[in-house]
């Protein structure tokens, strides 16, 4: 377990990834250790919310709030004093939608995503989207670690060693 805080607010969340102001789609850290993380958000009942369609919020948007919940999670487990890195949703597979759209939920979010495996460039998750104990949308997410580094060839800062 990090000796770092067990729950943070939005505030502490958005000091740590780079979605800032309404793209900051979570509300809070529940609870966290080294393989998982379980988030909140409300934001899916804002008529404000950068994700919306003039129709509603597509069940779709759960990926982007599990993502985010994963780049908390990378944050947390960063050594201390490391700086951020970015990380990039490869692909989702395994994709299941129990609803249509997120802003008819009337409860919070309650967003989970847990390390399966991963290594220094390449972390997968599996991750749940549920409000009122029923899941509402889960998958797996693959991310990769400094993709702008292994595009321009920087292998050395996208495995974190030094040349």
């Amino acid at each position: 377990m990090s000796a770092g805080p067990q729950t943070l607010d939005r505030e502490a969340i958005a000091a740590r990834i780079p979605h800032q102001g309404s793209m900051c789609l979570l509300a809070g850290v529940d609870e966290w250790n080294p393989d998982s993380i379980r988030c909140h958000a409300t934001s899916h009942r804002d008529e404000a919310n950068p994700l919306r369609e003039d129709w509603g919020l597509p069940a779709t948007s759960a990926i982007e709030y599990a993502a985010q919940a994963m780049a908390v999670h990378g944050a947390l487990i960063a050594p201390p004093g490391d700086a951020p890195r970015s990380g990039y949703l490869a692909s989702v597979r395994s994709v299941e939608l129990v609803v249509d759209r997120l802003d008819t939920v009337t409860t919070p979010l309650d967003i989970r995503a847990e390390r399966l495996t991963g290594n220094d460039n390449q972390i997968l998750y599996t991750f749940t989207v549920a409000a009122a104990g029923v899941t509402l949308v889960s998958g797996r997410a693959a991310v990769i670690l400094d993709a702008d580094a292994l595009a321009t060839g920087d292998a050395s800062r996208a495995t974190g060693s030094s040349a």
